[in-house]
């Protein structure tokens, strides 16, 4: 009986880590971004690969500068940077080349703020 509970107490211990991620909200934080960074990056690489490809096919459809802008917002600006800079997409429009970089430094500085007005100055 007691070999029995050893076997079935090994696998969660392996799983602990994965529930130490998930079951935290910093660990679920983390893996949306890293999720929606991915899927930004590739949204931009793929409608890069339309826009090629739209000169030869009238009938490709874009991925539309909204969702762009979209996926940017909900926590992917450093996939859309990172996407910007390696499929060379939408660098010359000033909309993405301003506006990215505006929405990672809203990212960045309103939890900043939070962070100081929670700890330090309340």
């Amino acid at each position: 009986m007691l070999e029995l509970l050893k076997t079935t107490v090994a696998p969660q211990a392996q799983n602990d880590f994965v529930w130490a991620v998930v079951g935290s909200p910093w660990g679920v934080l983390a893996c949306w971004l890293v999720g929606i960074n991915l899927v930004t990056f590739f949204v931009f690489g793929v409608d890069k690969w339309k826009a090629k490809r739209k000169q030869q096919h009238e009938s490709v459809r874009r991925v539309p500068e909204k969702t762009l802008f979209l996926l940017a917002a909900l926590g992917g600006s450093v996939g859309a940077l990172l996407g910007m800079r390696v499929w060379r997409h939408k660098t010359l429009h000033r909309s993405f080349r301003i506006g990215v970089p505006l929405i990672l430094l809203a990212q960045i500085l309103i939890p900043a703020g939070l962070c100081l007005y929670w700890n330090v100055i309340r």
